[in-house]
């Protein structure tokens, strides 16, 4: 039996191990960067280096590689042993403080959306120590932002930790007014992994599996998940090991995976685990993808992540539970016992309904990709419509504030926020709105836009710089108040008022709520480029170079790195299709039309008369399916090709988006009809029920 305790944060240099490796004043010198940011000194580094090197040599290491996340959406990592060559021609295994550090691996190749010629090739990759190094095979992987010889980001990380520090900054203001003096306020975040599981066999026989992530064709099978009886179920013995290994290799890395279930979807399961500092559960993340797909293949199994793998069932996403806690402990989205607790939570949760409201776009930016566009307003999903639920109590306490009314527990009076009657709300008060894109949920915000596969630095940037926007507002405001707890009340009186068109506690499947949010004038941005458009507004430029997030500048490489790949997704996914129509479909089709063909006329040989209507009605819909595919082919390259050159980012996404993708949709219908009435033996590849229910 695996001993958890001991297990869990084995292959991670920790606090723990910190503690019980480096003399006291020099862990005392590094927890003080861990805890409040300050910087490391290079004499500390030094000895936080000699002990890291010892620990992970005597676990197995015998490289180092500075591990960071590029815009790839993916990790990278380039690998230098520790061996340093002496005179006698023998070796020492060292590392040093500024070999900790930072680091210089070619940039070059990276995305940058033309920030950078391309024989600019230097960039720089500087240790973040809040995030704790860890041992990966035999290196040891030491998290790092990247950025470019001149100083702009390159990567994810970057812009989350200046994120995270403007958020600290304005919410320490905030704090202060209420007479809290804090030493850092720090995101929080525990992001729910969903994911499916298919054989590797069978994967590896479908090209577009393979190469895309997805399936471009596929009929629905006789089953699929409208009995509900995957969501919860047994596990499959295979996945359960699969699990168990997946489990024990996260918790090796200090991943606190908690839950583990099937969900609704044949094939598909979830992971989810405990919160942590947002910086370090985006890194956890990102591991834990990688991970995964590891695992699975030790069982001859294939972990797919892409948003929408399966037409006709459910697709992945992955939950973003997102809050703010001091270091002290308290979390400012509980809504507390005491009025004036209560007071404080109110304009944190007055913050973020203005934060989403005036910055939807954003939100909605920060989860577009060629993969959720699939998912997004699908009825697994939320829409593409960004809103907040509340949960009833909360809402009915808003709409008392809103309507200037008494709340419904207490009628003797208007209530006022910080003196008197708002009740103690328990955790649990609100249920949970799985069609709403962002749900307070007792403590926290659901964010349930982001899609499997998606890096969640982007939209934990996104929401550690609207919030810190707009408390900076809130502080600024509220500091030149003579009146503090009159300023208050007016204050989040207003807020309510003006932002309460962002509140909706209903179905947001229902296409009646997309009349209702176009009449409050929410955004419906169904697409990459839809959102994409909207990037660059002035509004979104302001908020992002004022906290220091972004330059204009990363943010023009940003819009063009994401078009960018969202064209050459659609462009892999096109050329995909079209080989697998070409090399895989008609020539199968073919071969079951000769097949019958003959079965037709050696049965008219032996039997005189025999009419063969069945076999002739199959082969008359045959013939003409596989011309329509065939046209649906040629037209699939002219566009594709027509797209390619179609001008400037934005108009190549368009394309794309406008054109190629709904003729991919044509000719991925012809298949599907063709698939029914092709026999078993000639099938081009496995189908849906073989993926979705061998494994």
């Amino acid at each position: 039996m695996t001993n958890v305790p001991e297990l869990f944060g084995s292959m991670v240099f920790n606090q723990k191990t910190m503690k019980d490796r480096l003399p006291k004043e020099t862990f005392k010198a590094l927890k003080k960067t861990l805890d409040n940011g300050e910087p490391l000194q290079l004499d500390v580094a030094n000895v936080v280096a000699h002990a890291m090197k010892e620990w992970a040599i005597e676990n197995g290491a015998t490289h180092f590689a500075h591990w960071f996340q590029p815009l790839t959406g993916i990790t990278a990592e380039k690998h230098d042993s520790f061996i340093n060559p002496q005179d006698d021609g023998t070796v020492i295994m060292t590392f040093s403080g500024k070999e900790l550090v930072k680091g210089e691996p070619d940039a070059s190749s990276f995305p940058n959306g033309g920030h950078r010629a391309t024989f600019e090739a230097r960039g720089y990759t500087v240790w973040d120590p809040t995030s704790y190094p860890f041992i990966k095979e035999h290196t040891l992987c030491i998290p790092t932002a990247f950025c470019s010889y001149t100083g702009e980001a390159l990567d994810k990380k970057t812009p989350l930790l200046r994120s995270m520090d403007a958020l600290n900054v304005q919410a320490k203001r905030i704090l202060k007014l209420f007479g809290k003096d804090v030493s850092r306020v720090a995101t929080t975040v525990g992001p729910e992994q969903e994911y499916f599981i298919v054989d590797h066999e069978l994967w590896s026989q479908r090209k577009d599996l393979r190469m895309t992530g997805r399936t471009l064709f596929g009929a629905k099978p006789s089953k699929g998940q409208e009995m509900e009886d995957q969501y919860f179920a047994a596990l499959n013995p295979r996945i359960v090991k699969y699990m168990e290994d997946l489990n024990e290799t996260l918790w090796k890395y200090g991943i606190l995976s908690k839950t583990e279930h099937n969900e609704v979807a044949p094939a598909q399961h979830e992971m989810a685990p405990i919160f942590s500092t947002t910086n370090l559960s985006v890194d956890q993340n990102q591991l834990a993808m990688e991970v995964m797909k590891k695992v699975a293949k030790r069982h001859g199994l294939e972990c797919l992540l892409h948003e929408k793998p399966f037409a006709g069932v459910n697709g992945s996403g992955k939950h973003n539970n997102w809050s703010m806690s001091t270091n002290e402990g308290e979390n400012l989205l509980e809504p507390g016992k005491t009025p004036e607790s209560n007071a404080q939570f109110l304009l944190f949760l007055t913050a973020i309904l203005k934060s989403v409201d005036e910055n939807q776009d954003l939100l909605r930016i920060s989860v577009a990709s060629a993969g959720n566009d699939h998912r997004l307003g699908a009825n697994e999903a939320p829409p593409a419509i960004i809103s907040v639920y509340l949960g009833d109590e909360l809402y009915k306490v808003l709409e008392a504030i809103k309507d200037g009314k008494p709340y419904a527990n207490d009628k003797s009076s208007k209530m006022t926020i910080g003196a008197d009657v708002l009740p103690a709300i328990p955790k649990d008060s609100t249920d949970r709105n799985r069609t709403s894109p962002f749900a307070f949920t007792g403590n926290k915000f659901e964010f349930r836009s982001c899609g499997s596969s998606l890096s969640i630095a982007g939209p934990n940037t996104a929401l550690n710089s609207i919030v810190a926007y707009t408390l900076k507002q809130y502080a600024d405001e509220l500091e030149k108040a003579s009146d503090f707890e009159q300023a208050l009340n007016a204050l989040i009186e207003r807020e309510v008022k003006e932002h309460w068109r962002i509140v909706f506690n209903g179905n947001g499947y229902d296409e009646s709520w997309k009349t209702e949010a176009a009449k409050r004038g929410l955004m419906e941005l169904k697409t990459t480029p839809d959102a994409m458009a909207h990037y660059m507004d002035a509004k979104n430029v302001e908020l992002y170079t004022s906290l220091g997030v972004y330059s204009k500048e990363e943010m023009e490489a940003h819009y063009e790195t994401k078009l960018e790949k969202y064209s050459q997704i659609l462009n892999i996914e096109v050329n995909t299709m079209i080989e697998m129509i070409y090399k895989d479909i008609l020539p199968a089709a073919y071969s079951y039309i000769d097949s019958v063909s003959k079965t037709v006329i050696d049965l008219k040989a032996v039997v005189p008369g025999a009419k063969a209507g069945a076999q002739a009605k199959v082969l008359a819909k045959l013939d003409a399916l596989t011309d329509e595919l065939s046209s649906k082919a040629e037209l699939l390259e002219s566009a594709h090709e027509k797209a390619e050159s179609a001008g400037d980012t934005m108009a190549v996404a368009r394309a794309y988006v406008d054109v190629v993708l709904p003729l991919m949709g044509e000719a991925r219908a012809v298949y599907d009809e063709m698939e029914g009435l092709i026999g078993e033996g000639y099938k081009p590849f496995p189908c849906y029920e073989d993926l979705l229910f061998r494994v």
